[in-house]
């Protein structure tokens, strides 16, 4: 499997260690887009991914364009609580970009706007609620992907 997460401009250190822990046990790439609301060697960083560091590709990016240049044939799927179409409605290929925004804030609207409707993804929420926390967003897409690519690379019991 090789998915692509993509935080961009990602505000809270805990969140992002929790992706890099997360991305160390699926196998996704974790591309951050600055600026960043911290330093990479933050200590809440650092605590949060634990020892997962060494085990998850990680790659800085100065601007999503230059992310979507080098990777000009991953599909690139944006979620925000402002999107109609499901992360379940979709089939998730290799090599696919999930893209989230900061945890503040969301993705900005010319962002969301320059991908067409069906690339535009949320994730189901009750009416009277803003947000769901940025790590859990992420790994509940990343494993339904997983999920959707057969569990590709999966660690086998025994």
């Amino acid at each position: 499997m090789n998915l692509n997460v993509i935080l961009y401009q990602p505000e809270i250190p805990p969140n992002t260690g929790n992706v890099i822990r997360l991305c160390a046990n699926t196998g996704a790439s974790l591309h951050l887009i600055e600026p960043l609301g911290f330093e990479l060697e933050d200590r809440q960083l650092r605590r949060a991914g634990l020892d997962y560091h060494e085990w998850a590709s990680v790659q800085l990016w100065s601007t999503l364009d230059e992310y979507r240049a080098k990777h000009p044939a991953s599909t690139l799927y944006a979620f925000s609580t402002h999107h109609s179409t499901t992360y379940t409605d979709v089939q998730f290929g290799d090599n696919d970009s999930l893209l989230f925004g900061p945890e503040t804030r969301g993705l900005p609207l010319d962002i969301r706007e320059s991908l067409p409707n069906e690339q535009r993804l949320r994730l189901p929420m009750r009416p009277s609620n803003r947000s769901l926390n940025l790590s859990n967003s992420v790994a509940v897409v990343v494993y339904e992907a997983w999920r959707q690519l057969g569990f590709s690379g999966q660690k086998t019991p025994g």
